[in-house]
């Protein structure tokens, strides 16, 4: 589809060694060699022709990470658990290399003396520096790291989340928060956000279970029957087992699960989301669902669905989508919350919380970038 052909376009994720990210630079590598199709990019459907997107081609990648192991070894593993198809790597192993090269050291790591400040500036130099190595017009920051628990109030420090969320302001970037971490939503950079003119878009990506919960929500609610209890269960190994064993963080996850049903229903009913890492599963997750619900005369009814997949299949395209979506947002003036990107998030900017209605918004927005060219 006809695609914006100006200058290339950063990507910088935080967590750019994570299995999100890896997934997200192969794919994009595959996709513009044609090795594969664009499955699950809401960006390469017809509506978003001509509205000015980035091409898939013009973006370039890097980020922060504390972990070590090389793009390509990570993306052979990912092949080995059968998340990236056989033979992909060693024909992208050029793009998985380059953007390798642009990774930086992130933090704060154990024995990091630095304080919050000195950390903030060291994230922003670095991004500065890839701009202006690689000769972008712009920077999407992306945050694809683990969950972080969410903070106290007394806490002295800003969350690792916040950190590199002040760095994506102070280098003049536009900002994603794909995880459920408070990101810019530190009351301690509240001025900063206000004041900086960027882009941003949302708190945690809506990949699986939510997805299919902001399906089925609205549908209790335009038949008028009563949901008395919603249940569910997630398996889960890879990195995001380990990060979500811990309560505080699996409890900053959870919260967005559950406010979809909230705001869709009008209150939360009972019932909980228990997630259980499973290391054998690796990067696969299955999430199980039990509603129960009233029906006329107070027959009482039930629905159970199951949803199995990858998250990082999932997530990949929608990074990309919204790292397309952030830098034409902010190619053509726009900052501040972008509500219009609610279809992506459990936790959004405003707007309406059924998917349907999510997703007519999008597709206006899509129109709005049309007409700016």
């Amino acid at each position: 589809m006809p695609e914006s052909t100006a200058a290339r376009t950063g990507v910088w994720f935080v967590g750019a060694r994570g299995s999100v990210a890896t997934t997200a630079v192969a794919g994009c590598a595959a996709v513009t060699a044609g090795l594969h199709p664009p499955t699950g990019m809401v960006t390469e459907t017809p509506p978003f022709a001509d509205a000015g997107l980035p091409a898939l081609s013009s973006l370039v990648f890097g980020g922060h990470d504390t972990a070590s192991c090389p793009l390509p070894k990570r993306a052979e593993a990912l092949t080995a658990a059968g998340v990236l198809p056989h033979g992909l790597t060693a024909a992208i192993d050029t793009e998985l290399t380059l953007a390798d090269q642009e990774i930086r050291a992130g933090g704060p790591g154990a024995g990091d003396v630095r304080d919050d400040e000195e950390l903030i500036a060291s994230f922003a130099a670095d991004i500065k520096d890839f701009a202006a190595r690689t000769g972008v017009a712009r920077t999407v920051v992306v945050n694809v790291s683990s969950t972080e628990p969410a903070p106290g109030p007394d806490d002295p420090r800003l969350p690792a989340s916040s950190l590199y969320a002040a760095a994506a302001l102070r280098a003049g970037c536009g900002y994603v928060n794909f995880t459920p971490s408070t990101g810019l939503r530190a009351a301690a950079l509240a001025d900063a956000v206000s004041g900086s003119g960027l882009p941003h878009a949302g708190r945690d990506g809506k990949t699986g279970q939510t997805l299919l919960r902001s399906v089925l929500a609205p549908m209790f609610v335009q038949r008028a029957l009563t949901v008395r209890a919603w249940s569910g269960t997630n398996l889960l190994g890879g990195g995001d087992g380990a990060a979500l064993a811990d309560p505080a963080a699996a409890a900053a996850k959870n919260a967005g699960k559950e406010r979809v049903l909230a705001d869709t229903l009008g209150a939360a009913p009972e019932g909980e989301v228990h997630i259980d890492d499973v290391p054998a599963l690796g990067d696969w997750k299955t999430a199980w669902d039990h509603i129960a619900f009233d029906g006329f005369l107070g027959s009482r009814m039930i629905l159970q669905t199951i949803w199995q997949g990858c998250d990082s299949a999932l997530a990949a395209p929608l990074v990309l989508d919204l790292a397309r979506l952030v830098a034409r947002a902010h190619e053509i003036g726009l900052s501040g919350p972008l509500p219009e990107l609610g279809f992506y998030f459990k936790d959004p900017d405003g707007g309406p919380a059924s998917l349907a209605e999510q997703f007519t918004v999008l597709l206006s927005f899509a129109d709005r970038l049309k007409e700016t060219r």
